[in-house]
This record gives structure tokens, sequence and C-alpha cells, in this order.
């Protein structure tokens, strides 16, 4: 069983996330290589790819918008769903949210999570394994950062999203223009140009929103 913090730290290196820079994550230097240890040293595990070893745009972008808006979570219970790498979590926290939950189904990803919280100095963030789709913990804020790559996700995601919004929670997601996002079911509140690698993207800058439900 290879342990998930001595992988991140072997295969990873601390660095400042490029639109977010008063934030530094635990990332692969290199794409393909870190995605083919993962297929053949974890993919027995069933784990999926390592989503957390990048600054994805869509997680910059709602990064810089949390940190930029901060009374959009301050003193709010926050969850940062399909959190990855725990970007937009720790932005949250340091924005003054008073609890933030950092959802990811990789125990691979929860590790990460807690490893960058920590080298942020990061209190009240709280790491969980779990799929919360369909369930409603009160969060008065859910973040979400690039959801929109897959039909069938996107769709249980944007429905159950759409839902908390209509009592009352608020819900903001960051996205670089993915192929499944409901563009006409959500208002854009900001654009951003992010920094971001070719072996990821179709281009060195990635234009990329923050959107929230249509009321």
């Amino acid at each position: 069983m290879i342990a998930p913090a001595a992988f991140i730290r072997a295969e990873t290196r601390l660095r400042p996330v490029p639109l977010v820079p008063e934030i530094s994550l635990h990332v692969a230097d290199e794409a393909v290589p870190i995605w083919q240890r993962t297929e053949e040293e974890l993919g027995a595990m069933g784990l999926p790819p390592p989503f957390w070893a990048f600054a994805w745009a869509g997680g910059q972008a709602l990064a810089r918008y949390v940190l930029d808006h901060p009374e959009t979570v301050r003193d709010m219970r926050v969850l940062d769903f399909a959190s990855g790498s725990g970007l937009v979590a720790i932005a949250a926290a340091k924005a003054g949210a008073r609890h933030v939950t950092a959802a990811d189904i990789d125990a691979f990803a929860v590790a990460a999570i807690g490893l960058n919280a920590e080298a942020n100095e990061t209190a009240l963030l709280q790491p969980v394994a779990a799929d919360l789709i369909g369930t409603d913990a009160g969060w008065d804020v859910v973040l979400a950062g690039d959801i929109a790559y897959e039909r069938d996700l996107a769709g249980r995601v944007f429905a159950w999203m759409e839902g908390l919004a209509r009592r009352g929670a608020r819900v903001l997601i960051g996205d670089p223009g993915r192929s499944y996002l409901p563009r006409e079911r959500l208002e854009r509140l900001a654009e951003y140009g992010v920094p971001v690698s070719r072996e990821l993207e179709d281009s060195e800058i990635k234009r990329t929103a923050v959107w929230r439900p249509r009321a």
C-alpha cells in the first residue's frame, strides 16, 4: 500500500499558484510522468487520475475571486466540492470563512488537501473523502472549480447545486469553457486570464469565468 502523503511529496514540489500567488501548492512539474505513475502504481487501487497535482484554471479563477471578494465567504460555512488540491478551500479559509469542508472522492486528493492546508497555515479546513452529490449539510456557500468536463457528472452536479441555490446557498463555479457547462442556466460574475500548462490545456492563458446559478 502506497502512503498518499509520501507519494505526493515525492512526485510534487511546493510552488506558488500563478493567478493566486498568495497560496502555494504541492504540484507536479510535468503532467505525463505523474499521470503514468498514477496509472501504473495506483490504478489497481481504483483511484482516479491525479487531478490533485495541478492548479486547474477553474480553481485558480474561483480562488482569485474569493480572495478578492472575501465577503463571499466571510464567517460562513463553506463546501469546496471536488476540491482536488484544496486550492479553493484554502482561499476560502484565508478569506475568513468560519469553517471549510474540502471534499473529494480521491484519497490521494484528501491527503494533498491536508498537506497544502498545512503548507499555507490554514486552519478551520476539514478534508473529507466523500461523494456529497445529493446531500445538504446546511452549507452557506458551495464552491466548485472545473466540474463540467463529463456529461453525466455535470448533469448530476448542476441539478444538485441548483437545488442548494434555491434553498438559499450561495453557489459559485469556476470554469474555463468546458463542454458541459450549462451556460444558459448561469450568470457570469467575473472573468480572468489564467496561466496554465499546455500539457493540460489548449493554450498557455485560459479565459476562465466565475459563474452562479440564475435566480
